[in-house]
């Protein structure tokens, strides 16, 4: 798992039938200090996260076990949004504190 945050959205009219009302959202990578990557991730969304909000991502075959994708071509899934991310006792991250 990782840890990103949504950057925006990706829509697609025509895809894969299995993957019709699947939510795309494209995700910039974190790196260990809360700083933002160069690498980003488009994933699927399965919690309802919205852009500017920090999410965990599963890839790989661990991202089909999430409920109702197990037949799904996806191979990164959003699996929570995060609340809060401490490193040390420092906080990295809080969501309340990015008036959300």
């Amino acid at each position: 798992m990782q840890i990103a945050k949504v950057v925006g959205t990706v829509v697609s009219t025509y895809k894969e039938d299995n993957l019709s009302g699947t939510k795309f959202l494209m995700l910039q990578l974190i790196d260990i200090e809360g700083q933002l990557s160069m690498d980003y991730e488009v994933a699927a969304d399965t919690v309802g996260a919205g852009v500017e909000e920090w999410v965990l991502v599963s890839r790989g075959s661990g991202a089909r076990l999430v409920r109702d994708s197990e037949k799904r071509p996806i191979d990164a899934a959003v699996i929570a949004i995060i609340d809060t991310v401490s490193l040390d006792n420092y906080l990295l991250y809080s969501k309340k504190s990015e008036g959300r």
